[in-house]
């Protein structure tokens, strides 16, 4: 939606973005920028930048950037419309809402209070006649009465209406029901029913406390074993973790991340309330993210047949570039945390998990396990696999610690590895030269926006666009020297930029990016970027020139086409004396 432009101004006048930022990140000065590890990525030497004169935060590493809405939509997850709720109310400020924005406010309260009232009913079913097997089974599994509660675990009877009939009686439509994923509308007959049935029900809750879905169990051997909510208004699963609404709260120091639901409550149930599970999908960035938001250290248990193993390789490179200390724990005498604390106890768990491997030692173990290091050949692989492996780490000590271990079991001296991994060093920095000399061959390709969605097709006159936008940010009084129209920038999102800022300049209001809207945050991103690179000497001059070089471009482009190039030709030919 689109709210006035005042009310924008006053928003972030009254949400200074280091007061805010500051809620979210440790910051330290240097000059007149204020630098942190970045919250969206995770990183261990300080790439986030604030800059509170001009009121935007841009991260060097992983390129995100905007202002202070912009931030409060990536850090909480809300939509444009939300975060400006959210500041409003962290500035005691009345919203100016239309109609469009509450009506899909709305929406979303409706959905919310829909899936709460659905896992209120499924939990009251667990413990009524319909749902005496869910409770047995639950039992079975030896989930207290106490974890019950906590995690509001439910049954879906064996019938087609009965959460449809209990919903519609507390006045939520089909339509709504159908819309928060909770039933189903039959293909052929067009009639509407419960999607979940005869299943053990286990709400899925954000980090803000709101019911956005459910997974369901089945009690027997029939597929698929859990069925989830799909995606809806409220619910992504690909951006939340199943309990992490629990495990934020935590004092362990560390999140434990498994793969299912039921080791994830078993943990819980044994005193580790810091464990969550990923719900149904492969780690995703999202998920990665939302870790390091709440912890510096993720356990990664996930089961140890090859679908587990193949899972864990896939997920520690992701969990490590965020920053994350990352650890991987093996089961030993059991498939999974939940069989495990059942047969030998927290007592013991405690010491697995104590004596959980680094990602470099899970990841040795496994090419050990991989070659048969009895045999010459296999140890000659072996080695080398292990050389590439150690190629990788950056710090020649840690390279040096893993080497000699790895030299040890395959009884050779640290000295040979050594050589094979200084070879190994030496073919990755060839491989990352060569990368980089392709990238600087290529200047044009540098200059271009990061973000696939934003297309720069003249880049002589994006520059130049670029240059007058980071003037008109550091000196709005030069917006009553340019008459250029938002129409003639080559570029659709740097034109529309300026015309918002040059509509704030004529409201009489404070010219920033903060306050600009209808911005993805990709766009925003990158004019936050243009923004930090500060270019050139601030003066009348320097627009002059930016402005000649935006129309002169714009002539040359307009004179390509079929007109142009014809008139062009003649011209041509009239002083080669070709022709007429």
């Amino acid at each position: 939606m689109a709210f006035p432009a005042s009310f924008l101004d006053e928003l972030v006048e009254r949400n200074p973005i280091e007061d805010v930022v500051g809620q979210y990140v440790n910051m330290t000065r240097r000059g007149g920028r204020l630098f942190g590890l970045c919250p969206f990525h995770g990183e261990k030497t300080a790439s986030f930048s604030v800059v509170p004169d001009m009121g935007f935060y841009y991260c060097f590493g992983c390129h995100k950037g905007g202002g202070v809405i912009n931030f409060i939509m990536e850090i909480e997850s809300l939509s444009y419309p939300d975060a400006v709720r959210f500041l409003a109310k962290r500035a005691g400020l009345d919203v100016p809402e239309d109609e469009q924005y509450q009506s899909q406010y709305r929406r979303q309260e409706r959905l919310w209070g829909l899936c709460k009232e659905a896992a209120r009913y499924f939990h009251a079913q667990l413990y009524g006649p319909a749902g005496a097997e869910g409770l047995a089974y639950a039992r079975k599994r030896g989930l207290s009465q106490g974890t019950l509660t906590r995690f509001g675990v439910g049954f879906a009877p064996n019938g087609w209406t009965g959460l449809l009939d209990a919903m519609k009686q507390k006045n939520y439509t089909e339509e709504e029901l159908l819309e928060a994923g909770l039933a189903l509308r039959h293909q052929t007959k067009g009639t509407v029913y419960d999607r979940f049935r005869n299943r053990l029900m286990f709400p899925i809750i954000d980090v803000r406390g709101h019911v956005i879905g459910f997974g369901g169990r089945v009690m027997d051997d029939s597929t698929p074993k859990y069925l989830n909510s799909p995606e809806t208004l409220i619910f992504n699963k690909r951006k939340n973790l199943f309990a992490m609404n629990l495990a934020k709260k935590s004092k362990m120091g560390r999140i434990i991340l498994v793969e299912g639901y039921m080791d994830a409550i078993a943990l819980h149930q044994y005193g580790f309330d810091c464990a969550v599970a990923s719900l149904g999908t492969a780690l995703t960035e999202d998920q990665v993210n939302l870790l390091s938001k709440y912890t510096d250290q993720v356990v990664l248990i996930y089961d140890g047949d090859e679908a587990g193993q193949n899972a864990t390789r896939r997920a520690m490179p992701m969990l490590e570039k965020s920053g994350l200390q990352l650890r991987v724990l093996r089961m030993q005498g059991a498939k999974d945390p939940d069989e495990f604390l059942k047969k030998y106890g927290a007592d013991r768990f405690k010491l697995l998990l104590e004596g959980a491997e680094n990602q470099m030692e899970y990841q040795l173990q496994a090419l050990a396990r991989k070659y048969d290091i009895s045999q010459d050949d296999q140890k000659v692989e072996f080695l080398k696999a292990t050389a590439e492996l150690l190629a990788t780490v950056g710090n020649a000590v840690e390279r040096e610690v893993y080497g000699t271990r790895a030299a040890e079991a395959a009884g050779v001296s640290y000295e040979a590895l050594k050589l094979e991994i200084q070879k190994a060093v030496t073919r990755r920095q060839r491989r990352d030269q060569k990368k980089q000399e392709r990238i600087d061959l290529a200047p044009a390709d540098k200059l271009r926006p990061k973000s696939r969605t934003i297309r720069y097709d003249n880049i002589k006159s994006a520059m130049a666009e670029e240059a007058l936008l980071g003037q008109i940010l550091r000196e709005p009084a030069l917006l009553d020297q340019v008459d250029l129209a938002p129409e003639e920038f080559s570029c659709e999102l740097l034109g529309r930029c300026y015309g918002q800022l040059r509509e704030q300049h004529r409201q009489g209001l404070q010219v920033r990016l903060a306050a600009l809207e209808n911005l993805t945050p990709e766009e925003m991103a990158h004019l936050a970027g243009i923004a930090q690179k500060q270019q050139g000497p601030v003066s009348e001059g320097a627009m002059r020139d930016y402005v000649d070089t935006i129309r002169e471009e714009r002539r040359l482009s307009q004179a390509k086409g079929p007109e142009g190039l014809m008139a062009i030709r003649d011209a041509m030919r009239a002083k080669k004396g070709y022709g007429g």
